[in-house]
């Protein structure tokens, strides 16, 4: 098995651990702010695809150049992500791997914040006028509920993906390792250093040297704008 949404989850999941054991509530607001600078990065790669094709920044192109879909591992494994759009124009997630993965880490705190803040900050990097509102997620309610204020977030969904703005989970779990690395090693210098060093360390022993030695070759990457 290589990267995929659970390996993704792994890392936010560790540096939620690493930061708040070190730092208590500085760690945690440090959590927040990386998980919201990753988040805010992608939705401009977005909307920067968006903008090279020609298209407004609307919540139908929002929803086209998102640049995952989910992996052959997590539909094996049963617990691929599961939703469905109700006559409101409300996002209902009923099943996620990234759910799972923290749950199975004994780490529901590291996603309640993770999911909380993620998807209304990458709208917001997208086009931040959308107002989309993250009302519930299934580490506190039945099912995550996701809407925008005043319009149907489900717009355009089937169009499907652009598939010239995808990115394998490999670029994803790069993307997000480096961006929680460079706001901790902000935040906290040689401290930082240290929890980021922790976080790698961990994914190499739990997924291997070449999976961690693949993410280290990101370090140089641009995640800011769109290839």
């Amino acid at each position: 098995m290589g990267f995929n949404e659970k390996t993704h989850a792994y890392i936010a999941a560790k540096y939620y651990y690493y930061l708040t054991e070190t730092f208590q509530n500085r760690g945690l607001a440090a959590f927040i702010h990386g998980t919201q600078y990753y988040a805010l990065q992608r939705g401009r790669r977005m909307a920067q695809m968006a903008i090279r094709q020609g298209e407004e920044l609307t919540q139908s192109a929002y929803n086209y150049y998102g640049e995952w879909v989910g992996t052959e591992d997590m539909k094996r494994e049963g617990c691929q992500n599961q939703s469905e759009i109700t006559p409101d124009g409300t996002l209902k997630i009923t099943q996620c791997p990234w759910y799972t993965q923290f749950k199975d880490m004994g780490l529901e705190e590291a996603g309640k914040e993770y999911c909380r803040h993620l998807d209304s900050a990458i709208s917001r990097g997208f086009n931040p006028y959308l107002n989309y509102v993250v009302d519930q997620t299934l580490h506190t309610g039945p099912c995550c509920i996701h809407r925008l204020a005043g319009g149907d977030i489900g717009e355009g969904m089937d169009r499907g993906k652009f598939s010239g703005g995808l990115k394998d989970f490999e670029y994803h779990c790069a993307h997000s390792f480096w961006a929680y690395h460079e706001v901790t090693s902000a935040i906290f210098l040689s401290q930082g250093e240290k929890v980021n060093e922790n976080v790698l360390r961990d994914f190499s022993q739990d997924y291997g040297r070449e999976m961690a030695d693949r993410i280290w070759q990101y370090r140089d990457t641009n995640f800011n704008v769109c290839g």
